[in-house]
Order: C-alpha cells, then structure tokens, then sequence
C-alpha cells in the first residue's frame, strides 16, 4: 500500500520513519507541498493520503484525489473539519483521524502557558537578560483555591481538569457531553457560570459551528476582571478582533494562545513574515500580557510516536477492510 504524506517536516520523517518499521507492507513517500487543490495531482499512483488539520481537504482536492485513484485520506491528526466528508463519501474515500495522541501533552502545555502568564515568566525572563532583577511589573496570584473553568472535557479537558486539581484548584467544566470519569472532582456548569466565576478559563473543545466564535464580546464582558484565558484547541474558537477589545478594557490578567484564527501550514514551522503582515495576530503579540506559542502543544517525542503508530494503524485497518473506531463518519 502507497501512502503519499504532504506537508512534511523533518520530525514527521523522523517519527514515521522509525515505526514504519513494524509495517512491512506499508511504503510511504514524503512531498514538503500541503495537500491542496494545486497538490491533490501529485497523489497519482497512491492509494492513500496523509495529511494534517492546516490542509485544504475541501471538495475540489477531494475530486482530484478520487480522479487519482486515492480509496483513503489519513488524518494525522484529531481534527476534520477541513475535509468535505459528504464529497469522499460520495466517492467511496474513507476518512481516518488520531482522536488522542497524548492528551497530557496538549494539558501540560496549557498549563504550562497560564503559569508563564500568570507570573509573568517571558516578562520576567528578559528583565534579568537586560540585568534588570527588580520585581516591578512581575506581580501574580496564587492558582491554588482559585477556580478553574475548563470548556471541553474529553480526553484533553480531562487531563487539563487533573492538573488543575492537583494545583488545589476548585475544577469547573462545561461540556455537552459530561465525562462521568470526572465528576468526582469536577461540578459542571453552565457557560455562563464557568465565565463569570473561573479565574483560568482553558479551552479544549473541538471546533463545529456550535462551537465557532465561542469566546466573543458578550463571553469575554461575562468573565471576571483579571482573568487568564488560555487556547491551545483552534484558533477559531476565539474571535480575535474582540479578543483584542477585551484586552484593551483590561478583562485579562494574561492570555496564552497556542492557535490563533489566521493559522496555516506556514506557521508550523516554515514562518513567513506575509502571516503576521498586518494582521490580528501580529495586533496580539503587541499587547505584554500576552504569550503566543507556534502550536507546539502536542510537540512532544511520546505524542508524535503515538500519531505514527495510530496513523499507520489505521492504513493496515484499511487494507485488511477492518472498522475501526478512527473512521471519521
């Protein structure tokens, strides 16, 4: 079986490559291109597509590949929104995903973030560069006592949910979905409570058109003084012009973003200065209390061994014609 894997960095080799060893059957062929409509050609003679959540998988890419030849697209990934589902049924595509690689690896990151926010680590970090040891500017708070609101409770949420607790956080959810794993520690709530009771509000729910815009003007107005926000889910859970209001009006103690609206494949990791040219993420890192990540949060050893191992799976499920609980329907 012939995988053709797009937008390929030098980790994604790396990774694949040392557990591609345990699948004799499986060849797989890297292009550095994006899967797009322009690129969706270059899959001729494959029978399968790898591809990540910044491809364009819309219905154009997706005829292409059928005209191809291609029976399976691959997400590497948990998120599908940018694949036309109701086209590559049409055609008889399948549609496979990773729906959890390492979730403790997103959670930690997450944390990781509301603390550099919160104690003003960045902050404090250049300071000392500049021989400046004074505490002017570095004032935080305690996150222990405090409350937690974590919007999104599957396998991340939850993570994000257990470090908090083990802060001697009280842990607050919202989620359509309650996880019953959780409700030993965690109260659910409404959103419109968890805004205006969390003093860290971390979002770890997947974006659908329910979901869209989720933190807007009204959300942020409903949100304590002097909170910390922190995404690392999608960048569009967040309407970023408002976001910025927020800011100005002094809503957010600090805000860590991992993702951000304007996110594409360049922003992984071959950076272009045309994404940040006047743009609202560029507005962002203008404001010094708030801390911008180039969506590292999964970027761990043990996260992407996962997503080649799930990912590689699901190609044999494929090929021996298995169901499998990654089928994206």
């Amino acid at each position: 079986m012939k995988i053709l894997f797009y937008d390929t960095k030098s980790y994604d080799r790396d990774s694949f490559q040392q557990v591609l060893k345990e699948y004799p059957d499986l060849v797989i062929e890297y292009t550095k291109s994006d899967l797009d409509p322009r690129t969706a050609s270059l899959a001729q003679g494959f029978d399968a597509v790898c591809a990540f959540v910044s491809s364009d998988i819309g219905t154009r890419t997706v005829d292409i590949l059928h005209q191809k030849g291609v029976k399976l697209i691959l997400m590497r990934c948990a998120g599908f929104n940018n694949v036309d589902l109701d086209t590559a049924r049409k055609h008889g595509i399948r549609v496979m995903r990773v729906p959890g690689y390492s979730p403790e690896a997103v959670a930690e990151h997450a944390m990781a973030m509301a603390l550099a926010c919160n104690r003003r680590l960045y902050k404090a970090y250049n300071k000392v560069r500049e021989n400046d040891f004074s505490l002017s500017g570095l004032m935080g708070f305690n996150f222990y006592e405090k409350t937690a609101g974590i919007i999104g409770t599957g396998k991340i949420g939850a993570a994000m949910c257990r470090i908090c607790r083990g802060f001697g956080m009280k842990v607050i959810a919202y989620d359509v979905y309650q996880n019953d794993a959780l409700k030993e520690f965690v109260e659910y709530v409404s959103l419109e409570k968890l805004l205006a009771d969390s003093d860290l509000i971390s979002l770890h729910c997947p974006l659908m058109d329910s979901t869209y815009h989720l933190i807007h003007i009204d959300t942020i107005r409903q949100m304590k003084d002097g909170v910390i926000l922190v995404n690392t889910s999608r960048g569009a859970l967040v309407k970023t012009n408002d976001l910025i209001e927020g800011i100005r009006m002094h809503k957010f103690a600090g805000v860590g973003l991992d993702v951000y609206e304007e996110e594409t494949n360049n922003v992984y990791e071959d950076r272009s200065d045309e994404i940040l040219e006047h743009s609202t993420t560029a507005r962002l890192l203008s404001f010094p209390n708030v801390m911008i990540t180039s969506h590292q949060g999964f970027f761990t050893r043990e996260a992407l061994e996962a997503i080649a191992s799930t990912t590689l799976e699901n190609a044999m499920d494929f090929q021996q014609e298995k169901a499998s609980p990654n089928d994206v329907k």
